[in-house]
C-alpha cells in the first residue's frame, strides 16, 4: 500500500470514534495520529483504530457546522481558511 492509498494519511478528514469530533490528520506520534479541528485549533491524539475517513457529504456537513459555529461566536467568515477578506466594505473599493 502506498501513502496515497492510506485512508488515514496526512490531510484526510476523519471522525474520531472516541470523542465524536471531526478533524484533519496532521501527523503521527507513536501509536497515535494527531488531529486538528477543521477550522484550526489545538491538536489532539487519537487511536487510528477509532478513526473513520469522512465521505464528501459528511465533510461538507462538518464544514458548514464549523462555519455556523464561527458565525455564532462573532468570528465571521474571514477566519475560515479560503474565505475572501472581509476587511473592506463595498464602498471602500
Amino acid at each position: 500500500m502506498t501513502d496515497a492509498d492510506d485512508p488515514l494519511r496526512v490531510g484526510v478528514a476523519v471522525r474520531d470514534g472516541d470523542s465524536g469530533r471531526v478533524g484533519l490528520v496532521m501527523g503521527h506520534e507513536g501509536p497515535y495520529l494527531q488531529l486538528r479541528p477543521l477550522g484550526g485549533g489545538r491538536e489532539w491524539d487519537a487511536a487510528p483504530a477509532r478513526l473513520r475517513p469522512l465521505g464528501p457529504a459528511e465533510l461538507l456537513s462538518a464544514r458548514v457546522a464549523e462555519a455556523n459555529a464561527r458565525s455564532r461566536t462573532g468570528l465571521g467568515l474571514g477566519d475560515i481558511r479560503g474565505s475572501p477578506p472581509t476587511d473592506r466594505l463595498d464602498g471602500d473599493r
